[in-house]
């Protein structure tokens, strides 16, 4: 048994509450055990400088943690500054996940922000984003479809994120921090519903893997990510 008494195998509780805020166009807020995100999807009425004239729309996304969502009050960047690394490795992991499941030329010449804030961090915090920042992008396009800004939803399969790694030795799904600090080998994968892969980030953080290692680390995160798929499909419907 786990630090929270989970099989190997197991996700942590999951919860998604949707239209968290009143203002955003689509919000939620996502629940992995202990780590919270709220997600948000704002539309804006212009594409990216690079896509002006083409017909096509862009998604990006902003990533950010709150001074005591961590044990240790964490510096706001705007304090600092500048964005930390880690905070933009991570939005542009969200914004590209996104768009690989979007058709670009359906969602006219617009931008959809996806704002993702960590108010508690218990591990988990950039696989938690992508999979609530997907269903707040499905709802805000959703309020697009409303309002006749496009005809159809322009997604073409739903993405979720899960972790997995090896910790003492044994292979486990959805690490909460304190397994994560702890691993031996260290993976976030992001995958699409037909069980595509969009991104694989592995590390072997004490001592190398093996192809062994991998495929039975991928196979445990496509079980996951098919358990949070299911909770996505109950909020947004099946737009296929």
């Amino acid at each position: 048994m786990r630090i929270d008494n989970r099989e190997n195998d197991q996700i942590r509780n999951m919860k998604i509450t949707n239209n968290y805020l009143m203002s955003a166009e689509g919000s939620v807020l996502i629940e992995m055990g202990n780590t919270k995100v709220i997600c948000t999807a704002s539309v804006e009425d212009s594409t990216a400088k690079h896509l002006k004239g083409t017909g096509q729309g862009w998604i990006t996304a902003e990533y950010g943690m709150l001074p005591r969502s961590t044990a240790t009050r964490k510096i706001r960047d705007s304090s600092r500054g500048k964005i930390d690394g880690r905070s933009m490795e991570i939005q542009r992991l969200i914004g590209r996940s996104l768009r690989s499941v979007v058709d670009m030329g359906k969602l006219g010449e617009r931008t959809i922000w996806i704002d993702c804030d960590v108010i508690q961090a218990d591990g988990g915090t950039r696989t938690a984003s992508i999979t609530g920042a997907f269903v707040a992008m499905v709802e805000a396009m959703k309020w697009m479809q409303q309002k006749q800004m496009i005809k159809e939803l322009p997604v073409k399969g739903f993405v979720s994120a899960i972790s997995v790694g090896v910790v003492g030795g044994e292979r486990m799904l959805d690490l909460c921090y304190y397994e994560d600090s702890r691993a031996q080998v260290d993976m976030n994968v992001v995958m699409t519903d037909k069980g595509e892969y969009i991104e694989v980030q592995g590390t072997g953080e004490e001592s190398p893997f093996t192809a062994n290692d991998l495929t039975a680390l991928l196979a445990l995160a496509a079980e996951g990510c098919t358990q949070l798929n299911k909770v996505q499909r109950e909020i947004t419907g099946d737009f296929k």
